[in-house]
């Protein structure tokens, strides 16, 4: 073989792979992307599924009428806010929560009524839910930001048109009385 069509032989390899490589990693900033949309829908319906049950709670009765307005306050609240005030207000329904609920003596206080018992295991259960989701969608986000940073994905644009994810940054603790 004459060494002009070794070369192309090798250009067109190195030409194959590299465009190999470079589809696999434009797919995989998508997954990546689409990996994150996903985590945020999760961690959507978990902050909806708290603030119901903090709603629940709050019209329940079991909670004095000042710990009730307030909870139930914060909980339509984060509901009916918009995405830029969103983190603020689940970290507002969390501090009603905590005040609410703060208190360990009280809160096995409140589970010696027939009914409360449910009530309390579904919103101790929710706010647990939204700390993993939370903590799962953030790092989709990092491992994501951390591939878009490579140097090919930059200057290639493989990352099309997606915007930067963002992490979601709020106070989601469970009160310490239901812990």
């Amino acid at each position: 073989m004459p060494p002009f069509e070794e070369w192309l032989l090798v250009a067109v390899l190195v030409a194959v792979l590299a465009s190999v490589y470079l589809t696999w990693t434009a797919s995989r900033v998508d997954r990546m992307h689409n990996r994150v949309e996903a985590a945020r829908a999760v961690l959507d319906a978990q902050l909806l599924r708290r603030s119901g049950a903090a709603l629940e709670l709050a019209t329940s009765g079991l909670l004095d009428p000042a710990s009730s307005l307030v909870v139930a306050d914060a909980a339509h609240h984060a509901r009916a806010v918009d995405e830029d005030g969103r983190e603020q207000a689940e970290s507002d329904l969390t501090d009603a929560l905590g005040l609410a609920l703060g208190d360990p003596d009280h809160v096995r206080q409140l589970r010696d009524r027939p009914w409360a018992g449910p009530l309390l295991d579904e919103l101790a259960a929710a706010c647990r839910r939204v700390e993993h989701a939370r903590r799962f969608h953030n790092d989709a986000v990092r491992t994501t930001r951390r591939l878009r940073r490579k140097v090919v994905v930059r200057r290639l644009g493989l990352a099309g048109r997606a915007g930067w994810p963002e992490t979601v940054e709020m106070d989601d603790s469970p009160p310490p009385g239901l812990r």
